[in-house]
């Protein structure tokens, strides 16, 4: 009989005494509570927080009146001849930053109006600069107004008190601890009332950013600190400076930049050089160049200025004459003092004014005339404050009394010990009876037709003058009964006489009258600026040379 295998029950023998136990599982119900538990621990410490901030926020603005005034008072301490008014303030907690509104500032002098007014004024730290373990601020300054008059303007350059120690500086400190590193002013106006308070000059929509002012990156170069501006000069026109500065050089900052102006109008300064007994109507100008201004080195370079459709006039009358002296003087001795000077170079390549008008108005003389230039193309290259820097020329076309065609070249250069320059000027044709002004100042007479035309070649150099004026005159009449009906028997009988001289210098094969007058001699001035020599050259040479040596010739007439 087959036995069949007998499988006998396994049998469990308990585990050895140092063996491990195994620990019986938790039920999942208590992971989930310990879960839920850590979860509210975090949303009450999350919400700790948030309140803490709420309220920290909500008490910033209880600070925020303290915080005005002190700043209104700190300021205030600071400056000297302004005063400061700050109706808000408010400190940004989460930003660290202030924002002011409607800081206003006044000239303790001249109070009425507010020399600027700042609607917002933004400081807070300039936090890419926290990577180089710098705490400088930035600044920024959206919309403000700076607004100054003559009166303010005259009160601060005569306050002999430095601009850098009128405590600008500590009263920004005030609004904000740590100095500026970036500045930027958006849609800014800068407003200039002379003393038509009808024609301001006015910069407006100007934007400016100056960036590294504490210098903090590339020390090394000069002009570390890299400045923008622009904005609408005078409403039409416009202007770009861009460059570099040092701001913390002494005694006072430098920079240097490239400058552009376009079609900016002329006209917005006639107030101002009114005082110069100049007139100006109309003109727009148009520039660029280089610019660079700082303790060790004064350098303007333009490469080109233009000016088009301008009337100038030089205006002479008696109650000016020692203001005009005393101008002359101020820039006879501006030119002395910058002509070579080292470390200051002024240099324009190319001048040109262009379908201008320019005049002299003398109303010195009985009657008052006016002789000009119109229109007038006038091109000017090389100018320069340097005599190493080369003779400038000049080209000059256009109409004497807008009539005689005129031409002129010049060559002249700076020198600081008297004028050195050569001109050749030529007239051609001018009807006379446009000169009849002048012609009744100079010589008491008018006439009813004729034509003027007038050569001149004139040196300056070490002080002497050489050279001539010619006036030729064609078909000249001096008398008509029709248009001297109405003048005395004496002067008619005197520009009967007039007329009889002309007669007797005439060219009887051209029917010209002409007469030469040389010039040779001193300067008078050794330190007489070039213009100056041609301002005397143009009223005691000129107007009396266009003449035709009548005094002269009546002396012959009396000899015979």
């Amino acid at each position: 009989m087959a036995q069949h295998a007998h499988r006998s029950p396994e049998r469990t023998t308990p585990p050895p005494e140092d063996s491990p136990k195994r620990r019986p599982a938790r039920p999942r119900s208590f992971a989930r509570r310990l879960g839920r538990g850590a979860s509210k621990t975090g949303l009450w410490i999350a919400g700790s927080i948030v309140g803490l901030l709420l309220l920290l926020f909500i008490a910033s603005f209880f600070w925020d009146e303290p915080l005005r005034r002190r700043m209104e008072r700190g300021m205030n301490q600071s400056l000297k001849g302004y005063t400061v008014t700050l109706p808000h303030a408010h400190f940004q907690l989460f930003g660290l930053a202030v924002d002011l509104k409607d800081l206003t500032v006044r000239q303790q002098a001249y109070p009425n109006p507010p020399v600027a007014v700042f609607p917002k004024l933004h400081a807070g730290l300039q936090w890419k600069e926290l990577f180089t373990a710098h705490l400088v601020a930035d600044f920024l300054f959206d919309h403000p107004k700076v607004y100054v008059n003559l009166p303010q303007l005259q009160k601060e350059i005569s306050d002999p008190t430095p601009i850098k120690d009128k405590g600008w500086q500590e009263a920004l400190l005030k609004i904000y601890p740590f100095k500026i590193n970036l500045l930027r002013v958006n849609d800014g106006e800068i407003t200039y009332i002379d003393e038509d308070p009808r024609r301001p000059l006015r910069i407006s929509h100007l934007a400016i950013r100056a960036d590294n002012i504490r210098n903090i990156h590339s020390k090394e170069h000069v002009y570390p600190s890299p400045i923008h501006a622009d904005g609408i000069i005078f409403d039409t026109g416009r202007g770009a400076l861009d460059g570099h500065a040092d701001f913390l050089s002494e005694p006072y900052p430098g920079f240097h930049a490239m400058l552009r102006l376009g079609k900016v109008p002329i006209d917005y300064f006639r107030p101002l050089v009114a005082r110069s007994n100049l007139s100006i109507r109309g003109g727009v100008l148009d520039t660029s160049g280089e610019l660079e201004f700082s303790p060790k080195t004064k350098f303007a370079h333009l490469k080109d200025l233009k000016v088009s459709d301008m009337r100038l006039d030089l205006i002479h009358t008696l109650t000016t004459a020692s203001a005009e002296y005393a101008r002359r003087e101020q820039v006879k001795a501006a030119v002395s003092k910058t002509a070579n000077k080292p470390g200051m170079l002024l240099k324009l390549d190319r001048l040109d004014l262009a379908h201008c008008d320019v005049g002299l108005i003398n109303k010195a003389k009985n009657p008052a005339y006016r002789a000009f230039l119109a229109p007038v193309n006038l091109t000017v290259t090389n100018l320069s404050n340097h005599f190493k820097e080369g003779p400038a020329h000049a080209k000059l076309e256009g109409k004497f009394m807008a009539s005689g065609v005129t031409k002129a070249t010049a060559r002249f250069r700076p020198d600081a010990n008297g004028p050195d320059f050569d001109l050749n000027a030529s007239i051609e044709h001018t009807d006379l009876t446009t000169m009849n002004d002048i012609l009744r100042v100079y010589g008491k007479f008018d006439v009813v037709q004729g034509d003027f035309s007038l050569y001149t070649e004139i040196h300056v150099k070490n002080g002497e003058i050489t050279g001539y004026i010619k006036p030729l005159f064609e078909n000249m009449k001096v008398y008509d009964k029709r248009q001297d009906a109405d003048k005395t028997f004496f002067r008619k009988l005197y520009e009967k006489l007039v007329g009889g001289v002309a007669k007797l210098l005439e060219n009887r094969s051209t029917d010209k009258v002409a007469t030469k007058a040389d010039i040779e001699g001193r300067v008078g001035e050794a330190k007489a600026s070039t213009w100056q020599v041609i301002g005397r050259l143009i009223e005691n040479a000129f107007f009396r040379a266009i003449l035709p040596g009548f005094d002269e010739a009546l002396g012959i007439r009396k000899k015979k």
